[in-house]
């Protein structure tokens, strides 16, 4: 027992020694894709099928806890904060056996994203073997996103755009499998071909055995002679994707599409993630939208504005007649029902707001000015004609 504590601690300082970012050669603020790729490399020279190191087994172990947690958003962030030596301690109490400070981790929640915790203990006791098997069920992929931007035009009518994406899909020269189709396969010697092994938990609930995916063999309980060299054992290569999606009439800026399928692949057996594509709407230069109606300016003459005229308007569904009533004022607004942005997957359209702008000619004939003149005065005004009475007339509209 005393032997078995001194080659734990040795083993303890060793593994507080190494850090993460540095075991793989990336740095601190390296993406997903750079540190995956940077673990296939590592890990197709120092798989201990492959390699004659006698630590390669152990260092093995290493890369794939560092990739398991680089890769890992929940755990990475953990991991920046509390640094490599605290983020090792407080994941070995999360699996240790001797209580104590273990019991203490889990009962303050389960930061770390699945390295025990009282969800499993109650697993173990009542449902009925239900944790051990969703261990063993396979992942379905991560959701990837990207983003689509779309005019004002083509949202009110519905557009199918390309979308080009860079993600994991199954490597085809192994089929996901992460070694050559003809490479023979042994029995795990970690888990002896069960796909598991079991970890001793001392809990609140008294000691609890609990099963997990062997890190070895991920699951499959055999182990290749070599592993795929287009892959370097992971399965999946990073590949660029042209993609139709269809996007609807009505969808507003902001809203996010779902592609079925197009993500990330899942483990053997588990359906791929999805593609989550943000749709922005850019900005119209006659058009405001409010929801699914439109508003807009529409310039009118002083006499149509006093006798009334039937007016066009440009719609985004098209041309439109528009009746201008008698005695219009200026900043007045008529109201066009149906002729707003189409609802989204549903019936009808929201309405267009006409704002009416009585415009001011700059210049004006002689003719013009002595008719305008006779106007003003029929109202009871008297007004000289001259440099100031068209801006006279402007203020009095």
């Amino acid at each position: 027992m005393q032997q078995d504590q001194v080659r734990d601690s040795a083993t303890d300082s060793e593994e507080m020694s190494e850090d993460f970012y540095s075991l793989l050669g990336v740095s601190r603020d390296a993406s997903e894709d750079e540190i995956k790729r940077a673990y296939r490399q590592k890990a197709a020279k120092n798989h201990p099928d492959v390699s004659d190191d006698e630590n390669a087994e152990e260092k093995f172990k290493k890369l794939q806890k560092a990739k398991e947690v680089l890769t890992d958003e929940e755990k990475r962030r953990m991991y920046d904060q509390l640094g490599h030596d605290q983020f090792m301690q407080a994941d070995k109490q999360g699996a240790t056996d001797s209580g104590g400070r273990g019991g203490r981790q889990r009962a303050g929640g389960d930061p770390f994203g699945g390295m025990g915790g009282m969800g499993d203990i109650f697993d173990q006791f009542f449902g009925g073997g239900r944790g051990r098997s969703r261990q063993n069920r396979p992942s379905k992929g991560k959701d990837l996103r990207t983003s689509v931007t779309i005019s004002l035009e083509e949202a009110y009518e519905g557009v199918t755009k390309q979308v080009t994406i860079n993600r994991p899909e199954t490597c085809d020269a192994c089929d996901g499998r992460g070694h050559p189709p003809d490479a023979e396969l042994r029995t795990c010697p970690e888990c002896n071909g069960r796909g598991q092994v079991r970890q001793v938990q001392q809990t609140a609930l008294g000691r609890v055995q609990q099963a997990r995916t062997c890190p070895r063999c991920d699951g499959q309980g055999e182990i290749p002679d070599e592993v795929c060299s287009e892959c370097g054992g992971d399965g999946t290569v990073r590949n660029r994707a042209t993609l139709s999606v269809d996007v609807p009439a009505g969808i507003k800026s902001g809203q996010t599409l779902r592609m079925n399928g197009e993500g990330a692949p899942g483990d053997r057996g588990a359906p791929n993630g999805d593609l989550l594509i943000e749709v922005g709407v850019e900005d119209h230069p006659d058009f405001e939208r409010d929801g699914d109606d439109l508003h807009m300016e529409q310039p009118i003459s002083f006499p149509q504005a006093v006798f009334g005229d039937t007016i066009q308007i440009e719609t985004l569904g098209g041309r439109v007649e528009v009746d201008v009533p008698k005695g219009t004022q200026s900043g007045e607004t008529l109201r066009l029902r149906d002729e707003g942005m189409p609802h989204l997957r549903g019936r009808g359209h929201g309405d267009l707001y006409v704002h009416l702008q009585i415009v001011t000619p700059e210049d004006l004939t002689e003719e013009q000015k002595t008719a305008l003149k006779q106007f003003a005065e029929a109202g009871g005004e008297s007004v000289e004609v001259g440099d100031g009475f068209l801006d006279r007339l402007r203020n009095s509209l």
